[in-house]
């Protein structure tokens, strides 16, 4: 049935007593990204009452990809948009489901499950397909493990958890960054669907038998739901980097959007407090890219923002007796290239992502820029409107089975089937290949000598290099290992002891894995010249001695939490020697070569109070190449050299140690300075004496940190005073 609203026709929605097939279960396209307005404008309505299509959250789905597209391609910031996704896919796919729960449909979930596989399964396995194929060609074998890992995880909905253990940061693009990566949303999403059908189906499976209407009781438990995840997003006792993907901080945003479908008949608003409402809410989801850090701040309180500003929207599009396209905001947002635009949304989604980092990777630049994004973005919009049209809608068709779409399904079976069998191939033959790395040890030093070839005495025919590019990555050193630093969600000291446990003289290893990477050598010396060395690592977490009061909302509580802890040890049972780092490489954009940090000076002055030496070690120069960081096993992979995939040591290292001048009133510091054993006189190389030196754009292997032991030896003795 149509009726037309000035020179557009606006599709009546059927009665929501229709049979299960009738009426789409899963909203009109299932997710938010991709799904439409169609009979939610008084989705909340009762059993029997009819709803028109609303074009303006069709247009909202069409503003938030815009602003997800614009962000990520010029600004590398998060702008709420996908936040936006989540709470209305949350008011669409509850709206459906409450609708059968009030209808007297069976609460059958199985064709719900269909339709949303079908509508969401079809574009991302297209998707997976191609970003595959292009991997395959562009990207080195090296890298290959990473999308194989992060295919299956999102052909399993679990790409969230997989970046959330990995701590992958969701923010600027760069050619290092994984084209998967912004797929943990579709994955949270896919989660959620799943658990709504079986929660909201068996509770009204359970107030049917009952004779309760489902409506209030559904509301009840949505606004508990909400609640608790809301305070598990704050008081959480995990790191941002993991509550950011983590699905039971970001499920309030997707039950809110479910909460306002059931409270919806009751928030009808006068029209001028209408235009009001829906004026503000533009202006603020328009500006939260640019006031708000959601990488840092989302999914706690502010995200309050981005959401809020959607429901507000719903809310101010929502007009009394069913009145459409009442308010300015309202009529913008069912505008034909806004609404067109929210049309391709799940489309554009999918493909924006990968082709922004495609073009980073063939380009070789570390943004897009004006005229790279243009592309980017042109490019995106062909493909999303083409796999739209001739892919997606074709299968998404509930008329009778034609043989386009049975051959199409068939298509899309086969591929993730083959996807799925790819990545567990390739994950099985990298495993194979990690057993390489348990012969590393015993390389014989005349073939393989590692920084003994900076001694002119010391030649060695050229050999594969060790260890193995493929697993360089897995050349781990024995903390990790040994599961024996403080990961990301951990704030309590972890300690293990190394060396010499039965000697008399302890050192203590402390910092971040810049200090853990150079624990295979301090064992071997202390075995060899008899200490005991103790740690205390935390991933990403150089030691400090923190000034500021801890607060949960602190960037850095996580490091915070775990040095007071740490410093707190350190004070009660004081070791001989304190080792860790003196200096790190300088942030891009800021110059070349290194620096002392202040927070390193600050330590070093507080462990002086408590009357405990310091060994500090010079850091190794990292690898950045036009302020974009790479791995050396990736540059060598993909045709490079020694020599090419190295980085000149004055872009790496200032002339003179930092931290000379940065101790100089210290003196209870001894620095120790390894550069001329990364170095040569004008380069720093990826390989030396056959042994790679990265095992990725900044961290040692473990392999070529035991060639280092002998210099390491040499300085560390005078330092200690120990031999």
């Amino acid at each position: 049935m149509n009726v037309t609203h000035g020179n557009r026709p606006v599709r009546l929605a059927q009665d929501a007593t229709a049979q299960p097939k009738t009426h789409d279960t899963g909203g009109s396209r299932s997710m938010s990204v991709h799904t439409s307005g169609r009979e939610l404008g008084s989705a909340a309505q009762t059993a029997g009452a009819r709803s028109t299509r609303r074009a303006d959250l069709d247009g909202l789905r069409g503003l938030a990809i815009a602003l997800v597209v614009v962000f990520h391609v010029w600004f590398g910031r998060v702008s709420g948009g996908v936040d936006v996704f989540l709470a209305l896919s949350g008011f669409f796919f509850v709206g459906s489901l409450l609708r059968t729960a009030e209808s007297s449909a069976p609460l059958d979930p199985r064709p719900v499950l269909r339709r949303v596989g079908r509508r969401l399964l079809p574009p991302l396995v297209l998707v997976l397909t191609a970003i595959a194929a292009a991997a395959a060609v562009l990207l080195p074998s090296t890298q290959w493990f990473r999308i194989a890992d992060q295919t299956f995880a999102s052909l399993l909905f679990v790409q969230n958890w997989h970046l959330a253990r990995t701590a992958s940061d969701y923010l600027a693009a760069d050619p290092m960054v994984s084209p998967l990566q912004h797929l943990w949303s579709i994955a949270v999403q896919g989660q959620f669907y799943l658990a709504a059908l079986l929660v909201v189906f068996g509770f009204a499976w359970l107030l049917r038998r009952m004779s309760v209407p489902v409506r209030i009781p559904l509301t009840i438990l949505l606004a508990v739901l909400t609640a608790a995840s809301l305070t598990y997003a704050v008081l959480a006792d995990r790191p941002q980097s993991w509550l950011y993907y983590d699905s039971a901080a970001r499920a309030w945003e997707l039950t809110l959007g479910g909460l306002l479908v059931c409270l919806l008949p009751w928030l009808r608003a006068p029209r001028a407090l209408r235009i009001v409402l829906g004026a503000v809410a533009l202006v603020v989801l328009l500006s939260c890219g640019f006031v708000l850090d959601g990488n840092a701040l989302f999914p706690g309180p502010w995200a309050l923002v981005p959401v809020g500003a959607a429901m507000a929207l719903v809310v101010a599009g929502a007009g009394a007796g069913g009145a459409q396209h009442d308010t300015p905001s309202a009529r913008l947002l069912s505008s034909a290239p806004v609404v067109r635009l929210g049309t391709v949304a799940y489309s554009l989604y999918l493909w924006h992502w990968p082709i922004l980092i495609g073009y980073l990777v063939v380009s070789g630049r570390p943004s897009a820029g004006v005229m790279g994004g243009l592309v980017v973005v042109v490019v995106s919009l062909l493909l999303a409107e083409a796999s739209t049209r001739w892919f997606e809608e074709p299968i998404r068709r509930t008329e009778p089975r034609r043989p386009s779409r049975t051959t199409l399904v068939g298509l899309v079976t086969v591929a993730a089937v083959a996807l799925a069998g790819i990545a567990n191939t390739w994950h099985t033959h990298l495993d194979r290949s990690a057993e390489a790395l348990a012969r590393t040890s015993g390389l014989p030093a005349e073939l393989y000598p590692g920084a003994a070839a900076f001694d002119p005495a010391v030649a060695a025919e050229p050999q594969p290099v060790q260890p193995p590019l493929l697993v360089a990555h897995l050349d781990l050193p024995p903390a990790t290992l040994d599961n024996c630093i403080a990961q990301h969600t951990n704030r309590t000291p972890l300690t293990c002891t190394y060396g010499d446990p039965l000697a008399t003289r302890r050192m203590t290893l402390v910092g971040g894995s810049h200090s853990e990477h150079w624990l295979a050598a301090l064992h071997a010396l202390g075995v060899e010249h008899g200490f005991r060395l103790d740690t205390y690592l935390k991933v990403g977490c150089p030691l400090s001695d923190p000034i500021a009061p801890l607060v949960e909302e602190s960037p850095t509580v996580e490091c915070d939490t775990w040095s007071t802890a740490v410093l707190a040890e350190l004070r009660a049972d004081p070791p001989d020697y304190v080792f860790t780092t003196s200096t790190r490489t300088k942030d891009q954009g800021e110059g070349p070569g290194d620096f002392t940090p202040f927070w390193y000076i600050d330590l070093w002055e507080t462990l002086a109070g408590y009357g405990i030496p310091v060994v500090a070690i010079r850091d190794n120069p990292w690898l950045f190449r036009e302020e974009v960081a790479y791995r050396a096993a990736d540059c060598l992979a993909g045709g490079g050299t020694a020599e090419s995939c190295g980085v000149p040591r004055a872009e790496a290292l200032d002339p003179v140690d930092p931290a000379v001048a940065a101790s100089a009133h210290l003196p209870t510091v001894s620095l120790l300075d390894l550069s001329d054993s990364f170095c040569r006189q004008d380069l720093c190389r990826v390989v030396e004496g056959n042994i790679l030196i990265y095992r990725d754009e900044d961290h040692l292997t473990t392999t070529y940190v035991r060639t280092l032991t002998p210099e390491l030896g040499r300085q560390l003795g005078p330092a200690t005073g120990w031999w």
